[in-house]
């Protein structure tokens, strides 16, 4: 929501960094953090709230990303599973505006 755009600004005027890649996800943003690090053919789990849906049409729609996404909606994830499944990632791209992201 507007809180987390507003937080997003603050961050990427301090930091430098894109101050929508991490809201929207979008499947290039998400493309260009994984596949320099050799990680783009690993499964890519999504943890969503459900909060913007649009999110996963794009990346089931991605044909590099889709053959590889994984799942965890709000209605079959724990709080405790998903933090738990984030920390022990290899690679965990988040929304700094988000405060589970702020916990890992």
């Amino acid at each position: 929501g507007y809180p987390g755009i507003q937080a997003m600004q603050r961050m990427s005027r301090k930091s430098g960094c894109d101050a929508e890649g991490a809201l929207t996800m979008t499947p290039d943003y998400i493309k260009s953090i994984l596949k320099p690090l050799g990680m783009l053919q690993y499964p890519i789990v999504l943890i969503s709230d459900g909060e913007d849906p649009s999110v996963l049409v794009r990346l089931k729609a991605d044909p590099d990303i889709s053959k590889v996404l994984r799942v965890v909606t709000h209605k079959t994830g724990w709080i405790g599973g998903d933090i738990t499944l984030a920390v022990m990632s290899n690679v965990f791209i988040g929304n700094p505006a988000s405060t589970f992201s702020g916990i890992i």
